[in-house]
């Protein structure tokens, strides 16, 4: 009895000192999950890049997400003539969408004061009769507030019943 005992014990602890190896040598790099380690390989956009998410809309401008990502409001803005233009994109950032509304809003805090503008509708000529995809206008204190980094804008407006906002702050991507 005492043998079977002896050998039960050594067979255990033998079991233990490989399970132990097996925990504390078997964590590298090569075993996280791929979401771990996808996210910190290359540029750190490759997601958006395979799902077709450009980095900046067809106008060449600076994508707002509306929703999550459900549309996108593309901002292009002229400092010469100081013209602010949103186009209204969709999930994909690629097709316009034109809807009802006569003008977007966008609330704006700079130099600590808030302001409101409301940016009329300017319809493109596809679009249908009595809805715009494009919305303009023409305001020095806007287009310089919006190359203000201080300065904090938000877009809102209305798609398909449904009520929408988006942070409109630059970013500055390294690449």
């Amino acid at each position: 009895m005492r043998l079977l005992s002896s050998l039960f014990v050594r067979s255990l602890g033998s079991s233990a000192i490989a399970c132990g190896l097996t925990f504390t040598t078997g964590c590298g790099e090569a075993t996280k999950p791929a979401a771990e380690t996808a996210h910190h390989e290359g540029d750190g956009h490759a997601e958006h890049d395979e799902a077709g998410h450009p980095e900046e809309g067809p106008h060449n401008g600076h994508l707002i997400e509306l929703g999550k990502e459900e549309y996108h409001a593309e901002l292009v803005h002229d400092d010469a003539t100081h013209t602010i233009t949103l186009y209204l994109l969709d999930g994909s950032a690629k097709k316009m969408v034109p809807v009802a509304e006569k003008e977007l809003t966008i609330n704006l805090v700079a130099g600590g004061k808030p302001t409101q503008f409301k940016i009329p509708a300017t319809p493109q000529s596809d679009d249908p009769s009595g809805q715009s995809s494009r919305f303009e206008l023409v305001d020095e204190t806007l287009c310089e507030a919006l190359d203000d980094p201080k300065s904090k804008a938000r877009l809102m407006l209305t798609i398909a019943g449904k009520q929408f906002s988006g942070d409109m702050a630059h970013e500055d991507h390294d690449h």
